[in-house]
């Protein structure tokens, strides 16, 4: 489907932004957190998750691969629509998210406008396990740029094979810093023994 959207910031406001692409104009949904990292920019990368419905078809954007994958993991949880997922991500960043979901505060996650304590309850109980798996995020830390690419890549095809990210995270970095100029293949067969 639709990865990401490039192009220019036509108009923004907190609430969405209409990034110009090849003479079009996309209406993107956007939280406040996309908002910031958006103002003030003429260009923008924004990535972009495809909500359709019977009555319903738009697009949401964030500025990071990390913020959409949070979102997708909120709207996962029953009775969290992307109204709700995107007012969370408007008042906590997507780390802050993570951290509260880990450290079970309900607290943090029921200050959210919108989300009461059965819902911060849910959130919590049906995210927790997929965290800790390394699911809502999709960048590796510790990855120069230069090999994000590459190291994207690996962890890809590791998830196919049946590895958590959590594990992958911890090895494809490594590895890369050791081997700067191993090819996908020889990062592969060194994960492989690793993990």
């Amino acid at each position: 489907m639709f990865d990401y959207i490039k192009g220019k910031v036509a108009e923004l406001s907190p609430a969405e932004a209409v990034i110009e692409c090849g003479g079009i104009g996309f209406d993107i949904m956007i939280s406040l957190q996309t908002y910031e990292n958006l103002s003030g920019k003429e260009n923008a990368t924004v990535y972009l998750y495809h909500y359709i419905r019977e009555d319903d078809e738009q697009f949401y954007g964030f500025a990071t691969k990390d913020e959409r994958e949070i979102f997708k993991l909120l709207i996962s949880v029953s009775g969290i629509g992307v109204g709700s997922a995107r007012m969370i991500l408007s008042t906590l960043t997507d780390e802050e998210i993570r951290k509260a979901i880990l450290e079970e505060d309900v607290n943090k996650i029921k200050s959210v406008k919108g989300i009461g304590l059965k819902s911060a309850q849910r959130v919590i109980l049906e995210l927790k396990d997929k965290i800790v798996k390394g699911g809502g995020v999709s960048s590796i830390p510790g990855i120069s740029a230069k090999n994000s690419a590459l190291a994207d890549e690996a962890t890809t095809a590791l998830v196919l094979l049946g590895f958590t990210k959590a594990n992958i995270n911890k090895v494809v970095p490594d590895i890369i810093q050791k081997n700067p100029d191993a090819k996908i293949e020889d990062i592969l067969k060194l994960a492989l023994k690793r993990l």
